[in-house]
């Protein structure tokens, strides 16, 4: 008789879940190594060992069909760094390698912390404001855009384009379903759009630069451009948000930044893994693959929780605390291998500056009740108001 699959009618995806998704996963990896997921039709992968080992091997775990859980975006996405496998990847993402890697990103550290410690600044003189709206979404999307070079006319647009891309990597809910008119309109500009309209020496305009030099194709641009002016701006509101409440909620972790105990770096590699800005994407297996106790044959689309794989308790000890001696550098939350996150180098830049300000100027937060923002792919506050600051 041939065992029993491991599966669940679960919806990873419903609002209930997607609100409170860590003790679902704690679920899951305690049932096994891969689930099947009868909503979706995909497998989930729920332990730290297989994500990383998914993430490492882009031969056996495909993202050339694409890498979200509905056929729509995997057609949409086609074209893409996040949609494509070596020798593709390789040279789509080798457009903007040089402006991305540390040495690139250098140039950028002395006006990334002046600017954020003027935010900061005022932010603390007000004494109470959002730390969503009024700090964690002015500096990220201040800096991407400048990078990638966006005009004054559209960039109160990004953070509306941004969250529909990323919900659109889910299944197609009604989530999905309502992000497809932001997204048309993201595309539209993205295909309309002139070299000459975008900043000189800016990322958006080395894009059409390679495809003049024959690097990539003129039909990559349009994708190019979207992916690299989105997925820099969600991300990193996200975890620096985060880190205004885990802080706030952690005062004693706080004190260990403020004081120069821990490092502001592993402190947010800390936030980032308690509370991963993307919990999954997927994958697709081009050869039968054993987890552990499961096998899964070739040709299944699996999801990747990078959110469960980041709480693992296999692999971290008291996984649901927040601690920033921690220093795991290993989290799954930039993902690894030929896919792993081109941007990190900046987001690390960028939070460094901003929490580096804050721990300056910040001895202690009180915050009010945060309000969760709902997007299938992304996990992050609308709103989290700090009623008062004690300044250092």
């Amino acid at each position: 008789m041939a065992p029993t699959l491991p599966r669940t009618d679960l919806d990873l995806f419903s609002d209930d879940v997607l609100a409170d998704p860590y003790p679902v996963y704690a679920d899951l990896r305690a049932q096994a190594s891969a689930i099947f997921l009868e909503r979706h039709g995909a497998w989930a992968i729920p332990r730290y060992d297989g994500v990383r080992e998914a993430l490492s091997n882009w031969r056996v775990f495909s993202s050339a069909r694409g890498v979200a859980l509905n056929d729509a975006m995997n057609s949409a996405q086609q074209g893409t760094v996040l949609a494509s496998d070596p020798p593709e990847h390789r040279a789509l993402r080798s457009v903007l390698s040089e402006q991305l890697a540390p040495r690139g990103l250098q140039r950028l550290r002395g006006d990334l912390e002046r600017s954020a410690t003027q935010l900061v600044d005022a932010l603390v003189e007000r004494d109470s404001f959002d730390a969503v709206t009024d700090l964690a979404q002015v500096f990220p999307l201040a800096v991407v855009a400048d990078l990638v070079g966006i005009p004054d006319s559209v960039r109160n647009r990004l953070l509306s384009w941004a969250d529909a891309s990323f919900t659109a990597f889910g299944p197609l809910n009604d989530r999905t379903r309502k992000s497809w008119e932001a997204r048309k309109e993201m595309f539209r500009w993205c295909r309309s759009v002139r070299a000459s309209e975008l900043a000189p020496g800016s990322m958006g305009r080395a894009i059409f630069e390679a495809a003049d030099a024959g690097i990539i194709d003129h039909a990559s641009c349009a994708p190019l451009l979207s992916a690299y002016t989105t997925a820099g701006i969600d991300t990193t509101v996200h975890a620096l948000s985060h880190a205004v409440l885990m802080f706030a909620e952690n005062p004693d972790q706080w004190d260990l930044v403020r004081d120069g105990d821990v490092d502001v770096l592993d402190a947010f590699d800390e936030v980032l893994r308690h509370d991963s800005p993307v919990q999954a994407f997927t994958r697709v297996t081009t050869t039968s693959v054993d987890f552990e106790d499961v096998t899964v044959p070739a040709g299944e689309r699996v999801v990747l929780l990078f959110g469960s794989g980041n709480r693992d308790e296999r692999h971290y000890t008291d996984p649901d605390r927040f601690d920033v001696t921690r220093k795991p550098s290993d989290h799954l939350s930039f993902g690894r291998g030929v896919h792993s996150c081109a941007g990190q180098g900046l987001a690390r830049m960028e939070a460094s500056a901003v929490l580096s300000a804050l721990a300056r100027r910040v001895r202690r937060w009180h915050v009010g009740a945060p309000v969760r923002h709902v997007n299938n792919v992304l996990r992050g506050l609308a709103s989290l108001p700090v009623e008062q600051v004690e300044l250092a």
